[in-house]
């Protein structure tokens, strides 16, 4: 059976990738950055470049995304993307921008409305559970908030828009480690469907400790430990930096650093508050990665490979990604490694898709209701 896709905000299709693994087809795909855009046509991927506001300004019925697919309103399994949200982010500064009324998340809800998939599929930061609509600094507050100045209220708002669309949501935060990913990353996601069906996510596959060595957790060295002599092109750490990283051990960071030499490596950071691990961080071996950024040069964000002077090269990246070798990601080391953090890891993309084809053909419902009055379901529903 086939299951037509249209994906919105593809970036280096991280996610795209991930659902086709599951059998999904994406017919068309979308994204506004020309180095994103440069990827997709290198990979022989068909894709509508462009801002998606001007897009929908000129072709508010979603025609040309329509007929690209290849599919009339209606027809499409789902809709996939996740509208860039940095101000949601825990990392950045909040600011009144994360009204989603204004963001582009408008723009992935008017596409879902105007396309009518079956089901869509909408991935985001963790930090749009927590964030306010409304950000008031600390030095003003006082007196009650209103509405919009409580955390969550943006939440709330992405979930009423999405609901009035006429679909029924599930939604949690997944971490990707849990499906054979070799990196921590937590994303948000949300799920809807058009006709009711019985929704779930996708169940946890993969642990810290499992009596089959398959389902345990997959470390750094499974993915590039193949590279080590030969990673290909990357970023390049000052010598300042460097002469430091040189003292910090595998799987250490900052703190390993001799006495004499942290306050001086860390700066002004040395006095913050907060864990700063990714200082000076030499990553391990044999444990996932921590979670890609767009950048592991950073002074905050460093990704030092674990027995080489060096950061992480694109390549191995890209291995820490679960995009195939094959896949081409266009442009320098810095775009690449943007465009790479950004992505969805192939393998939750995979779950995801594998559970819309599993709600789709009832096999979750099914399985549901042969467990019912069974010692296993009483078991599962008192735990």
């Amino acid at each position: 059976m086939d299951y037509p896709v249209i994906s919105l905000f593809s970036g280096a299709m991280g996610l795209d990738l991930g659902v086709e693994s599951a059998g999904l087809a994406v017919r068309v795909s979308q994204d506004f950055d020309p180095w994103c855009i440069k990827t997709m046509a290198d990979n022989g991927r068909p894709h509508i470049p462009g801002d998606i506001r001007e897009i929908l300004a000129e072709d508010p019925k979603c025609k040309q995304l329509l007929k690209t697919a290849g599919l009339k309103k209606g027809e499409a399994f789902a809709v996939v993307g996740g509208p860039p949200c940095q101000a949601f982010s825990t990392a950045g500064k909040r600011q009144a921008i994360n009204d989603p009324r204004g963001s582009l998340f408008m723009q992935f809800a008017h596409v879902v409305d105007e396309t009518r998939p079956r089901f869509f599929l909408m991935e985001n930061v963790k930090g749009l559970l927590s964030a306010a609509v409304v950000h008031r600094p600390l030095s003003e507050r006082g007196g009650k908030p209103s509405p919009e100045e409580l955390p969550g209220s943006v939440f709330k708002l992405v979930l009423s828009t999405l609901q009035a669309l006429g679909y029924t949501l599930e939604w949690s935060v997944l971490d990707a480690v849990h499906y054979g990913v070799p990196q921590f990353r937590e994303r948000l996601v949300i799920v809807g469907s058009r006709d009711g069906e019985s929704l779930f996510l996708p169940k946890p596959t993969h642990f810290p400790n499992h009596q089959d060595p398959n389902y345990r957790w997959r470390s750094l060295r499974s993915a590039i430990g193949d590279l080590e002599q030969d990673p290909g092109p990357g970023g390049v750490f000052s010598d300042e930096r460097l002469a430091l990283l040189r003292k910090v051990p595998e799987g250490g960071n900052w703190r390993s650093l001799p006495d004499d030499l942290r306050r001086a490596g860390m700066g002004g950071a040395y006095e913050s508050s907060g864990g700063k691990v990714g200082f000076f961080r030499r990553l391990a071996y044999d444990e996932p990665s921590p979670t890609l950024v767009t950048s592991p040069v950073q002074k905050a964000t460093m990704l030092c490979h674990p027995t080489k002077d060096r950061p992480l090269s694109v390549r191995e990246y890209a291995r820490l990604q679960q995009f195939p070798d094959s896949w081409r990601i266009n442009g320098n080391p810095t775009h690449a490694y943007r465009q790479i953090g950004n992505a969805v890891p192939l393998g939750l993309g995979r779950a995801l898709g594998q559970t819309l084809i599993a709600v789709a053909e009832g096999e979750g419902d099914r399985s549901y209701k042969r467990l019912r009055g069974t010692s296993v379901h009483r078991e599962i529903t008192t735990t």
